[in-house]
């Protein structure tokens, strides 16, 4: 059974930094693309970045030039590092990721960030 848990959310100031992790397991094949995504009180689940096994990244215009997602295929962790926080990042944030033979998805439990003074 394939497992996703997310770490590394609290609160930070505007202008501050976070660094959430994603570590996934169980599954018998590699994992495939592996992502963020972050859904805020009364808005829809978006994407923030993902990143193929191969390193290929896309993020969202909102977060390009201060996120930074990366991933250590050795221990099935993504991460993202969030600089330059704004009060408009703050969301719940929830790792996605394809895993098994038909590259299903899967989600973590979600993590909450809260960037406020």
């Amino acid at each position: 059974q394939v497992q996703v848990v997310e770490s590394g959310g609290g609160l930070a100031q505007p202008g501050g930094s976070l660094r959430l992790s994603c570590a996934a397991s169980g599954s018998d094949y590699s994992f495939g693309d592996m992502g963020w995504y972050r859904q805020a009180p009364g808005k829809q689940r978006e994407l923030v970045a993902t990143i193929t096994s191969t390193g290929s990244t896309l993020y969202a215009d909102s977060v390009k030039g201060r996120f930074t997602i990366s991933r250590d295929n050795a221990k099935n962790t993504v991460y993202l590092q969030m600089n330059s926080l704004k009060a408009e990042d703050t969301a719940v944030y929830y790792c996605k990721v394809l895993a098994g033979y038909w590259y299903r998805a899967y989600w973590g439990q979600g993590t909450q960030v809260t960037v406020s003074s």
